[in-house]
This record gives structure tokens, sequence and C-alpha cells, in this order.
């Protein structure tokens, strides 16, 4: 079956998930604040709506991308607004679990069914269809759009009826961002006590704690690049989204606020816009040592 989509939100993430849509053969239209992203989706085929409402309306999934809660709420809005009763609302976006459960809320009023997608993976697993999926939602929704969200990925999660993929997400990097704050004190430790960088490298890869996360981060990190595939800003609101589920859920975490300590250091040691894992470089400074090494 071909769908009429409308994808909302054509970022690093999102403009990579249109296009696969694209290239199955279905009709896609996509619309972003930025001209800079709406001239690249033109650049690969894809159709700008000239109105997103317009574009709403005359599709039967709507799918969307977005940088944050106020957006979800904003576009979820949108869609409620505009969508035919019985389309689906497919959002794929890290964010809280109480601006999704706004957006549920609006989409149940419209009659528009809303299926939170949330995906584990970076930009060039999204280029390369790679994503892991876990979803959360409508049943009936999920299954009649499985060859949709296939596209993405070859690894499919339902987790339940509401809010479940939001939390898994979290769930998620947490983990992801706890890895890199083990790196930077264990890579730390080694380097002061005079161990080779690339030595290091070398055996945690092979070592018991050799992880996907690791070996993919050793790639560019072996060779001190920290080019972002997730910035430390963009890891400073998923640390900020994590410790409030925490404290609504009543669940401390201690090292994962530590780690978000780690990454206001990076920004205030010029970071920000670094990977994420340049808290490494954080913690090497604190240490003494050279940030410079070659």
């Amino acid at each position: 079956m071909k769908h009429k989509i409308h994808f909302m939100g054509v970022g690093k993430m999102g403009l990579p998930m249109a296009g696969h849509f694209l290239a199955a053969g279905h009709a896609v239209s996509v619309s972003d604040p930025s001209r800079e992203r709406l001239q690249l989706a033109r650049a690969q085929g894809l159709a700008v709506a000239e109105d997103a409402a317009t574009a709403i309306g005359a599709a039967d999934v709507v799918f969307s991308s977005l940088p944050n809660d106020a957006a979800l709420r904003a576009v979820s809005g949108q869609v409620a607004a505009s969508a035919r009763h019985g389309v689906t609302f497919v959002d794929t976006s890290t964010v809280s679990l109480q601006a999704s459960s706004h957006a549920a809320a609006q989409c149940a009023a419209a009659g528009v069914a809303y299926l939170r997608t949330t995906v584990s993976g970076n930009n060039k697993m999204a280029e390369a269809a790679q994503l892991t999926v876990m979803a959360s939602g409508p049943r009936a929704s999920y299954d009649a759009l499985m060859p949709l969200l296939e596209l993405l990925g070859p690894k499919q999660f339902y987790l339940g009826e509401a809010e479940q993929a939001r939390l898994m997400k979290l769930v998620v990097n947490l983990l992801i961002a706890q890895t890199s704050a083990m790196l930077a004190e264990g890579l730390a430790l080694g380097r002061k006590g005079g161990l080779d960088w690339h030595d290091m490298w070398q055996v945690l890869g092979a070592s018991a704690v050799g992880s996907p996360i690791l070996k993919a981060k050793s790639v560019q990190l072996s060779e001190r690049d920290f080019t972002p595939t997730f910035t430390v800003e963009q890891m400073i609101k998923d640390l900020d989204l994590i410790l409030g589920a925490g404290e609504t859920s009543h669940v401390p975490l201690p090292q994962t606020a530590m780690t978000l300590q780690l990454m206001h250091a990076a920004i205030a040691q010029g970071d920000a816009l670094d990977d994420y894992a340049a808290i490494i470089k954080t913690v090497e400074r604190s240490a003494g040592l050279n940030t410079d090494l070659q």
C-alpha cells in the first residue's frame, strides 16, 4: 500500500527518514521552519509544502521529527486542527513524557491516532536506514504502518499503548551518556599513568566492555576527532529530560546528574558544539593533561 505522507521537520534525522519513504514510492511532502533544510529537501526530490495545514489535511499519515517539547506541542496542535479523522500522526522526537501526553490528548480529541516511534541511532544510521525503532500507541496503527517503520531500520520494538517508547528512549540515552562519562574517567586515568592513547582504544574494543557504542565511537575518538554526531548541547537537552523523568518517578539518578555537570563544564570550556564525548577533554583538563594530543 502506498501512502500520502506529510513529514514535519527535516533536520539531520528527519530528512533521511523522509527520503526513505520517497525512495519506496510513497508520495511525500515536507515542511520545516528552516529555508536551508527545505532547500536540501528539494535537492533530494522531496515536495516542499507551500502550506503545512493543507498538506496535513491531504495526508493519510503525518510524521514529525522535532527538536523539543515546545515544537511537539505546536505541531501536534497543527495536526489535530488540520488532519482528517482517522489519520495517524507518528512522532519520532526525543521529548518529555508530559509533552507527549499533551499531544496524545490533542490527537484523541480530533480523532487522530497517535503513534510514538522514538529512534535510537545517529544521523549516519538514519541515512543508512539502520535505526532502532521503539514504538508505543495504538497497536492497530503500529501494525498497519509497520511497512513504513521498517524503512527506517531493521530493529522494531512495540512497547505498549501509551508513553513507553518515550521512556525507553530516555533509558537508552542515559546509558549512552554514561558510557561517555565512563570513557572520560578511564581514558584520563590511563593517560595520566602513561598508557598510549591508541593502545587503550585497541584494548577496550577487544575487551569485555567493547560494546557497540564504544566500538562505534572508537573510529573517531581513537584519532582525537570530536566532530559531532550528537553535540554536547543536544545531550544536555536529553539529560534534562532524563533527570525530569527520574524526578517524576522518584528514581534517584546521581551518576546521571554528575554526567550533566560534566556536559556543562564542556560548554564552559568551549566545546558546546563538539560531540558529547568531548567530556573526555573536560576530565583530561581536570587531570592536568594536554587535550591537543596527537
